[in-house]
């Protein structure tokens, strides 16, 4: 093997986005959390020492010590102890249903014997243009679908120019970005209904009978398995940084292009409920007035 064949090598470190260690090995969250259970039980034991035995502080202490350590050192799905405690009471005390709009004074009061009302559902997308720029958490995003390219049929050389020119990609980002990569449930009787279309243009008989025979094999996988298909979307802010961004994963031959508001919408209407099957069309999006219903 050349040294041109030789695929690149990038060591990139396991903790890199571990936090520093202040002392004694623990971070500065864990130092916080120890040392705000010893000074407060430091605190207690000056206050209230006298009203019971040593020993009985002893064994206290002992107890809580060792709960500050678990929280402290312990992890839950991936998740520092403390955070995932937070979160789940959080979560806990939430309401678990929610609803687009603003909450109504006539609903708030809760009423014995029913069940609660639901809460106001706060997206942090506040605007979607026509053109498919989004404003959330006060600055503009563009969403730019983007396909794919296999990287490790290429030779060493390519692989590294892919990777040199994606790390200029990344370099070259003004703002906050993002890539969301999902799986979706593909639909093939579409593609089959098209076959079915087409094949009675088709110059020979036994021509539309293999395309007959291969619309059967489309909707009996559909039907069968539980095909799917991958979604990349890139997320920039700015449409200043998205042109750029298009013509950089261009470069890299990646098909690339911002989507408009429609293709926006549907987007962010996936993501709220991702098990639910695609609606048929564009849809409209915020405040733009639906003139036309479609009937099938």
């Amino acid at each position: 093997m050349t040294g041109e064949d030789t695929p690149p090598r990038a060591v990139v470190p396991a903790n890199v986005n571990e936090p520093d260690r202040i002392a004694f090995g623990l971070t500065f969250r864990q130092l916080g959390i120890v040392g705000g259970v010893g000074l407060a039980g430091s605190g207690l034991y000056r206050a209230f020492g006298h009203l019971l035995p040593p020993v009985a502080w002893i064994v206290a202490g002992v107890i809580v010590f060792a709960v500050a350590i678990v929280v402290a050192l312990g992890r839950r799905d991936g998740l520092p102890l403390d955070v995932w405690l937070r979160h789940g009471f959080a979560l806990a005390g939430s309401p678990r249903t929610f609803t687009p709009g603003a909450a109504r004074a006539s609903s708030v009061a809760a009423v014995a014997g029913k069940p609660s009302v639901p809460a106001p559902l706060r997206s942090p997308v506040t605007a979607v243009t026509p053109a498919g720029v989004l404003t959330s958490e006060g600055s503009d995003k563009v969403l730019i679908a983007c396909g794919t390219t296999n990287i490790h049929l290429r030779t060493g050389g390519e692989q590294g120019a892919l990777l040199d020119g994606f790390g200029r990609f990344l370099n070259g980002l003004t703002g906050p970005a993002q890539i969301v990569v999902a799986a979706q449930r593909h639909d093939l009787t579409v593609y089959a209904q098209a076959i079915v279309d087409h094949a009675p243009r088709l110059p020979h008989p036994a021509l539309q009978a293999a395309a007959d025979d291969y619309a059967d094999f489309l909707l009996d996988l559909d039907a069968q398995r539980d095909p799917l298909r991958r979604q990349v979307l890139a997320v920039v802010t700015g449409e200043h940084a998205a042109e750029g961004a298009v013509r950089a994963l261009a470069g890299l031959g990646v098909e690339a292009a911002a989507v408009d508001g429609p293709a926006v919408a549907s987007a962010l209407a996936h993501a709220v409920d991702p098990f639910s099957p695609p609606v048929a069309g564009p849809r409209a999006v915020p405040g733009a007035p639906i003139t036309l219903r479609r009937t099938s």
